[in-house]
């Protein structure tokens, strides 16, 4: 596996990243880690991602702890961080701040990132939780910094990082959390809302919200229509505890699972709804939703229907028709246009 731009710039400092209990967070799937090791054979090395699809390949390497979750808990004291710079500027002082109370007195934390990602703006954003932000290095249009936590970090409370907000729509009610890092964490987004307003008029079963967020969609269908069961995944370990958090604020019970696409995905479904992520990091990617619309009709039950929505531009209707099926166009309004989809034939 080759090594990224990140990770060669990492590598190129690896005299300073010597430590025996360094803690990895978010970091790409490549070859570092194995190369780290290389360099420092004693050094217990712990990865933390909330990226799903990361953690399963950085799972691989057995030298290493693997912890996917939303709220890291341990009882070490790391004496060195590597963060990769996240895309969302929310999620890098909440990480911070998770991380604060596992770290030894004289710990170094060095935040790696693209120049694109937004990173240059780093001293500014962490002002209030770091007391200095140094360049460290710079090369192949990244960006290496070494930062020092400030000794007045309060305990974390991962309560007190929700966004709580209500959308209505035809007269039902829905309140959402959503933690730092998760699609639409303030406010209810466009596409979601015309996906709501341009639903089927009756739904039963079983029902599958794929990437989920904070489940606003399913907890608006399962409010909605009595006779359906929920099943909501992402590859986020934020959006599933925000998504987990949304249903028990509606008094809802559903099934909330990480997936890398449809990777963990076994029942057959009844209704399929999703406003798919066509975003992974900084750049345009829209594989996992392709992948998604490739694959999903073998989780479809005889009578099931498929219903998306996405900006209008992305060809997502030719797809739909190769591998589900008769495919229309419910709405086009705003940029953005909603799918629906039923199969003809139902693979075996």
């Amino acid at each position: 596996m080759s090594l990224t731009s990140t990770s060669q710039l990492l590598l190129r400092n690896i005299e300073v990243l010597n430590a025996k209990e360094p803690l990895f967070i978010n970091l790409l799937p490549d070859d570092f880690t194995c190369s780290y090791l290389l360099q420092n054979p004693t050094a217990q090395v712990t990865s933390y991602n909330t990226h799903f699809d990361y953690y399963q390949k950085h799972k691989i390497n057995k030298q290493v702890n693997c912890v996917f979750s939303a709220h890291y808990q341990t009882d070490k004291k790391h004496d060195l961080v590597i963060l990769q710079f996240p895309k969302s500027k929310t999620e890098l002082n909440f990480t911070l701040a998770m991380i604060a109370e596992h770290l030894s007195s004289n710990a170094k934390i060095f935040i790696v990132g693209e120049n694109k990602s937004g990173i240059k703006s780093i001293e500014k954003l962490t002002k209030d939780i770091l007391t200095s932000c140094n360049k460290v290095d710079s090369a192949r249009h990244c960006i290496l910094f070494f930062a020092s936590m400030t000794s007045k970090t309060n305990s974390f409370v991962l309560d007190d990082w929700y966004q709580y907000y209500n959308i209505e729509i035809d007269a039902i009610s829905v309140k959402v959390a959503s933690l730092p890092g998760v699609f639409s964490q303030k406010s209810l987004d466009k596409g979601s809302k015309i996906l709501l307003e341009n639903l089927p008029s009756h739904i039963r079963g079983d029902i599958l919200d794929f990437g989920c967020g904070a489940g606003v969609i399913a907890s608006y269908l399962g409010k909605r229509f009595s006779d359906v069961q929920l099943s909501l995944l992402d590859v986020s370990a934020l959006a599933i505890n925000s998504a987990e958090k949304t249903l028990s604020l509606n008094n809802l019970k559903g099934h909330v699972f990480a997936s890398n696409s449809l990777s963990e995905v076994k029942n057959k479904y009844d209704y399929v709804v999703s406003n798919p992520p066509f975003h992974q990091g900084q750049k345009t990617n829209y594989v996992a939703t392709e992948y998604f619309l490739s694959e999903i009709k073998s989780f479809l039950s005889k009578q099931a229907e498929v219903t998306i929505v996405a900006n209008s531009f992305l060809r997502y209707q030719p797809i739909m028709e190769k591998f589900i099926g008769k495919t229309t166009k419910i709405c086009t309004k705003q940029g953005f246009t909603v799918y629906s989809s039923k199969p003809t034939k139902i693979a075996r």
